[in-house]
């Protein structure tokens, strides 16, 4: 039985809110300090971490991607590794490999060399241009947060969390990621390429000698809390159930999808992505100032944890369509309460 000094008071939460709040606006304006703009990439990586998921960036190259990273592990204090993928890389690279090794006394043994996998933040980069036998090999890593060689079952640290860039498809050299792995990232985050004056900006600091000092802003038994407490926001009905709703919606046969689900949409999203929408929307209405998720951060979380989980059919590919179009209309046609 609880008592009312055990029960968390609301002045104890209110306290704990601001002081994730406090937190995440200090990590953002320390990677502010190495990205210029992409506040909404920034925020969306954020959240994706604090949400326990791993989160894809797409976009051309140069744009910063791999700094992103790098700098959050240096806000963090964590151990970063990069991976870069490559045509030829093995799955043996990413997850490391039994070696013979020769003992003081002269005989052999098997030790195992441990591979780039085995960090709390790891960059994936450009990920679409390995081969998917070795795409593959993350999928474990990135769902079970663990590794299996041979028939020991390795445990990764906590918190783990992927990074993966990837080119888009229309470039050469690329391989589609399967639908299996795609529905491993929480998040979806489209890279825009940077305005004028951001041109202006990250030229004037990309050619000076000074490079800009990033501070470690919270440790790794902060980040662990701050993902448990985000957990704990509370989670109306009907806010739970507008997310099922737009879930449904992206099922080409579910009676309640909008034409243009029904026209174009090969198969819809899996319910780890109306996961993803309420976790993330846990962090968001925390990054907000708030112990409650409202509607509005459903539907913000809407779009990136969908967008790689819909999938077209032939003839929404033949005219171009984008799943940004489709979801877009959904969010439309979905009123917020169910009738």
């Amino acid at each position: 039985m609880t008592t009312d000094a055990q029960a968390p008071t609301s002045a104890k939460i209110e306290e704990k809110v601001a002081q994730f709040q406090r937190d995440c606006l200090r990590m953002r304006e320390e990677m502010g300090k190495m990205m210029v703009g992409q506040r909404p990439i920034i925020d969306g990586v954020l959240i994706t971490m604090l949400s326990g998921g791993n989160v894809l960036l797409e976009g051309v190259p140069g744009l910063g991607k791999t700094m992103l990273v790098r700098t959050l592990s240096e806000t963090l204090g964590l151990a970063f590794s990069r991976i870069q993928f490559t045509p030829d890389l093995m799955p043996t690279d990413i997850l490391g490999t039994t070696m013979i090794v020769d003992d003081e006394q002269g005989g052999k043994h098997f030790k195992f060399e441990r591979g780039p996998i085995f960090a709390n933040i790891v960059l994936a980069d450009e990920i679409n241009r390995a081969t998917p036998k070795t795409q593959a090999a993350m999928l474990e890593a990135m769902q079970e947060r663990s590794v299996t060689i041979g028939k020991e079952t390795m445990k990764l640290d906590d918190p783990f969390f992927v990074l993966a860039t990837q080119n888009p498809l229309e470039m050469e050299g690329t391989y589609p990621l399967p639908e299996a792995q795609l529905d491993r990232f929480l998040y979806k985050l489209n890279v825009p390429f940077p305005s004028l004056d951001e041109l202006h900006t990250i030229m004037e600091r990309t050619t000076q000698s000074e490079r800009p000092e990033v501070s470690e802003v919270i440790d790794q038994k902060r980040l662990l809390e701050m993902k448990e407490f985000a957990r704990q926001v509370p989670l109306a009905r009907h806010v739970q159930d507008y997310a099922l709703r737009l879930l449904q919606a992206t099922h080409p046969d579910n009676p309640s999808a909008p034409d243009i689900t029904k026209r174009y949409v090969r198969f819809g999203s899996s319910p780890r992505g109306a996961q993803g929408i309420l976790l993330s929307s846990k962090v968001r209405a925390l990054f907000d100032g708030r112990f409650n998720v409202s509607t509005d951060d459903i539907r913000a979380s809407a779009l990136p944890a969908f967008r790689h989980r819909v999938i077209l059919n032939f003839e929404g590919e033949a005219e171009g369509i984008t799943s940004d179009q489709i979801l877009a209309e959904i969010l439309k046609s979905v009123p917020e309460n169910s009738k």
